[in-house]
Parts: structure tokens; C-alpha cells; sequence
């Protein structure tokens, strides 16, 4: 299987959440042992030689991508969170929805000043929540942050509520 032929076993869901919305469901992909297999190798094959020491996973989905990137660059995986989820002090961002306002929080000591991180989620939007996630690892003065997603939807210009300063990956592309 071919990287392209991912997105054949992406499943489309129309008006979901709510009327106007393409819904790109991604667990028809991670269900396939090939799809997923495919998919894991090539996020992992973007960051081998970054140096990567800590990958941050954005609740929930980013929780798959982020623990199989850690584990094949032999990285510490870091989750990000909703309120309250984490039991130790934690550092919190809010931020602006579609739908709203959310906060993510982070575990005040998951990253050290020596380390090389790698921000993942499933899926790029609007950008919000990674942009919030993205502020909460750079004020614990990391030496260098790099952001991934499965998908990105080119169409919301996700990537303008990113830095600049950033290096800015998908493997796919809609």
C-alpha cells in the first residue's frame, strides 16, 4: 500500500457535527492493519533524524499517532489533555472553537529545556487547539518544536494560527 492509498480509507461523514461540515473520519483508516501499519511508518520516517525527545499527543485521536511516533523514535510521549484529566499540577492555555472556547493542559513538568519535541494531531482545522498546545510547550523553553498531522484541511487555513517559526508536516493533504 502506497502512502496516497490512505485516503481511500478515510471515510467521508456529511454534515457531521453539524450541516456543512466534511467530516474526516480517520478510524476507518486506523482499523486497517495495512492502512495503519503505512501510516505509522511514514509519520515516524518524517522525524528519524530530528532528534526528537518528547512527542506531545493532542486528546484524543492525537493520542494514536503521538504514542506510535514516540515509541518508533524512541521519544517520551506527553498527552495533552482536557481540564482535570491530568492527576499533578498542570500549566493551562484556552482557546477559540468553531463551537466555542476550550482550555488543553499539559503537565507543568513534561518538558525540559534539552528537549527536541514533536506536537501531533490527527487532523488540521482551524488550528486553535494546536496553536494552544504549541504555546504551552514553547513557554517551557524546549530547544526545538516541530508540529505533524495525519490530515490537514487546506481549505480552513489551519496553518495561519501556527508559527511561523515552526516547521509544519502532513501526510495528507485535503
Amino acid at each position: 500500500m502506497q502512502l496516497e492509498e490512505l485516503r481511500g480509507l478515510i471515510r467521508d461523514i456529511p454534515d457531521f457535527p453539524s450541516k456543512g461540515i466534511m467530516f474526516r473520519d480517520l478510524t476507518t483508516l486506523i482499523k486497517d492493519p495495512e492502512g495503519l501499519h503505512v501510516m505509522s511508518k511514514e509519520l515516524a520516517d518524517m522525524y528519524r533524524d530530528k532528534g526528537i525527545t518528547k512527542v506531545v499527543g493532542i486528546e484524543s485521536r492525537g493520542f494514536i499517532g503521538g504514542s506510535i511516533m514516540a515509541y518508533e523514535l524512541k521519544a517520551g510521549f506527553v498527552p495533552a489533555r482536557k481540564p482535570g484529566k491530568l492527576p499533578s499540577v498542570t500549566i493551562k492555555k484556552a482557546y477559540a472553537k468553531e463551537y466555542g472556547v476550550d482550555t488543553i493542559e499539559l503537565h507543568s513538568d513534561a518538558i525540559a529545556e534539552d528537549d527536541v519535541v514533536l506536537l501531533h494531531d490527527d487532523l488540521l482545522a482551524t488550528g486553535g487547539t494546536m496553536r494552544a498546545c504549541y504555546d504551552l510547550v514553547k513557554s517551557m523553553n524546549p530547544k526545538k518544536i516541530y508540529i505533524n498531522f495525519v490530515v490537514e484541511l487546506t481549505a480552513l487555513n489551519g496553518r495561519n494560527a501556527l508559527p511561523d517559526d515552526c516547521e509544519v508536516t502532513a501526510l495528507l493533504k485535503y
